[in-house]
């Protein structure tokens, strides 16, 4: 993923899926397209990659606390 949508969300009492659902559906309204790929703090995840609702989640130690960074990862080309 080269270009992304950082979301900011530190709602008490609400877990990732329904943040990661909540970003999701802004990013399809706005881009027009259904993110695939987003990266979030180490600590907001207990696994090392698990997918939500079609999103895959990774932890990312440069993303800050209660921030996604969403996106499109597309397939490489094969050389």
């Amino acid at each position: 993923m080269d270009i992304g949508m950082l979301w900011f969300d530190d709602t008490p009492n609400q877990d990732l899926a329904h943040k990661v659902r909540r970003a999701a559906e802004y990013y399809r309204q706005k881009y027009g397209e259904q993110p695939n790929l987003c990266y979030v703090h180490p600590s907001m995840v207990s696994e090392e990659r698990e997918q939500l609702g079609g999103v895959e989640i990774r932890p990312a130690p440069t993303i800050l606390p209660h921030h996604l960074w969403m996106g499109v990862e597309r397939e490489q080309p094969a050389h």
